[in-house]
């Protein structure tokens, strides 16, 4: 093998790296994420209050996907994979995310070396004030800290 074909291996093999590295993070950012603006939120079957309610949600700022559009309304799917439509007038742009892990720690600052203020459980709901590229400072309760990003689902 000739030192040019090594060099434009090598090239190639970058090449498809970089695509590929970098499509499948688009994928990821390009979901497109919202929240419930009220504390009861009907999810209905279709994009109309003409159709029934399939279920209502009860907890405020809880982060759903955004899957289609139709006029003011907005498909939706959940954290539990329910989905449905919600009108846009029931939706927020407040960044928000469920926990996903079991006992998850949330700490002062944004290393693992740092003191552990609270223990999270599976499917908490925290609102999230700002990101980093691996942690997210949040707040849950009483308790205002930093956690894991890959422990999170929502608009991060």
């Amino acid at each position: 093998m000739k030192k040019d074909d090594k060099y434009y291996l090598i090239i190639v093999k970058l090449f498809f790296f970089i695509f590929f590295y970098f499509s499948n993070s688009y994928a990821n950012e390009n979901l497109h994420f919202l929240s419930l603006k009220n504390n009861l939120v009907n999810l209905r079957q279709g994009p109309s209050f003409e159709y029934p309610i399939k279920l209502t949600y009860k907890k405020k700022y809880l982060p759903v996907i955004i899957l289609d559009k139709s006029d003011a309304w907005r498909q939706t799917k959940d954290f539990e994979n329910n989905s449905g439509w919600i009108h846009i007038s029931q939706l927020s742009k407040r960044k928000s995310g469920i926990n996903i892990q079991n006992n998850t720690i949330i700490y002062k600052k944004p290393t693992i070396y740092s003191e552990p203020v609270a223990i999270l459980e599976l499917g908490r709901l925290v609102l999230i004030k700002k990101c980093k590229i691996k942690w997210c400072k949040i707040k849950t309760g009483n308790y205002i800290g930093w956690i894991i990003k890959n422990s999170l689902w929502g608009k991060i």
